[in-house]
Formats: structure tokens, sequence, C-alpha cells
């Protein structure tokens, strides 16, 4: 899960997501619940920008993302888009490379399955591969760093609970998730649990944030989010890719 080139909203309501097909240039009607930009440094250095929106309507959501490069100016050189129903079920994943190649990528169900559709260059056939898996499964695009948050939305959805002026009470332990990683066209088992709280510099200040441990084969990103503001993630750590990704 490496960059290519370079809610709890009331706990139950985690399961965000869309209705029909929205244009990914056009912001779907509803309410956005998150909104902003990721910022991602590699060795210090800062190399990509992500805007995103989370909208939320009255039959799911739609989670829309743009990445910058450093150096392509004020043009997005990748976009992708996410519509989910209410459950938390994917109704489809598009993603679009625009420079330097322009290749299209689109994941849909198939019966009960997944299948991937790439499409290399404009107006070729584009090859299909299917996944055995449910609708269910977790997008995790190695390009856009918000589906961590949704990740960890659903986390919380399944394993926690909160009471009226009580803090947020969760169930010990890891979590297993199936998630696909469009680009790579592979499919994993990832895991996520919260290590406790922390104290960790968040532009320039140092916030004391709850930490998650996210884990594959292979790797571990650490996240810590902000359980003042809906548990919206704010630091996300790569130590094996010396890569920090920080809300702007």
């Amino acid at each position: 899960m490496k960059l290519r080139r370079a809610v709890l909203l009331g706990v139950g309501s985690l399961l965000v997501a869309s209705a029909g097909s929205v244009e990914a240039s056009k912001e779907p009607a509803g309410q956005t619940i998150d909104s902003g930009a990721l910022v991602v440094y590699v060795n210090g250095q800062r190399v990509a920008d992500e805007s995103f929106t989370i909208v939320q309507t009255t039959t799911g959501s739609v989670i829309n993302s743009q990445l910058r490069e450093e150096g392509s100016g004020n043009k997005a050189t990748q976009t992708s888009q996410m519509q989910l129903t209410s459950a938390g079920e994917l109704i489809r994943y598009e993603w679009h490379e625009l420079s330097p190649n322009r290749t299209e990528l689109e994941l849909l169900p198939n019966d009960q399955f997944l299948t991937e559709r790439v499409t290399v260059n404009p107006g070729e056939k584009p090859t299909e591969q299917p996944f055995l898996l449910p609708t269910s499964t977790v997008v995790l695009d190695n390009n856009f760093f918000i589906h961590r948050e949704l990740l960890v939305w659903r986390y919380l959805a399944q394993n926690c609970k909160a009471d009226p002026g009580q803090p947020l009470r969760c169930t010990s332990g890891p979590t297993s998730f199936g998630a696909v990683v469009p680009q790579d066209r592979l499919s994993m088992r990832v895991s996520l649990e919260p290590v406790g709280r922390e104290k960790v510099q968040i532009k320039g200040a140092v916030r004391e944030l709850p930490r998650f441990a996210l884990k594959f084969e292979g790797g571990e990103w650490a996240l810590w989010l902000d359980d003042q503001d809906h548990y919206k993630i704010v630091k996300i750590s790569i130590p094996s890719e010396k890569t920090e990704v920080v809300r702007d």
C-alpha cells in the first residue's frame, strides 16, 4: 500500500455512503460530514496533497478525493469516488489517473461479488478481474488516505458504544477486515485496533489523541484521531516508507 510516485457522528451512523450514480466532478446533495485536505510528506519533504469530501445522503454516502502531486500546480493528477449504501456496502468505486497517463479503474458489484475493470488508454477495451469478495469489503486505495478514516469509523460502529456524557467504550483486541487495493489488483486481510492514547505533535502543538494500529501482511500504520471532533483522522505515520500524512 504505497503512494504511487512519490465517525463517528454518533457511533451508529458510521456507515456513510451514497445514493445512485453521481459524477465525480459534481458534489452530491446531502450533509457534508467531513472535508478538508491531507498533506503527504516523504522523508520530511512535501510530495502531495489530498483534498476530500465525505457527504452523507438519505440513502448512503459519497466520498470524493483529488490528489495533487508537488509540481502539478492546481491540477489534480488523480481523482476517485466511492459510493456506499447506508449499510456500508459498495455501490461503485472509480479511480482516474489524469497525469502523466490516462488510466481509469472501476470496482463494481457483480452478483454477490466484485469485479474490477481497468482501462489503460481511453477507447481501449478494459481488462477485468473478479474478486470473490462480498460488497461489504473495504476499499483501501493506495493513493487516497481518507479511506483509512472510513475504516476506523466502521471499526467504531462495530466495536464501540457511546453513552450520553460518557467516554467511548470499545471492546478490546484487533478486528479483521477484508480489503481490496484497487491499483495493485489484490485483496488482503487487515486488522485494526486501538492501542491507547499518546501525545503527538500536530501543527506545532502537542495533543493527546487516541492511536489506532492498522496492520497487514508486511506492514503497520499508526493512525491518530480527534476524539473531540467525531474521530476524524489527523495524522498517519508509515515508518517503513518514511511517510507522514497530516490533516491540513
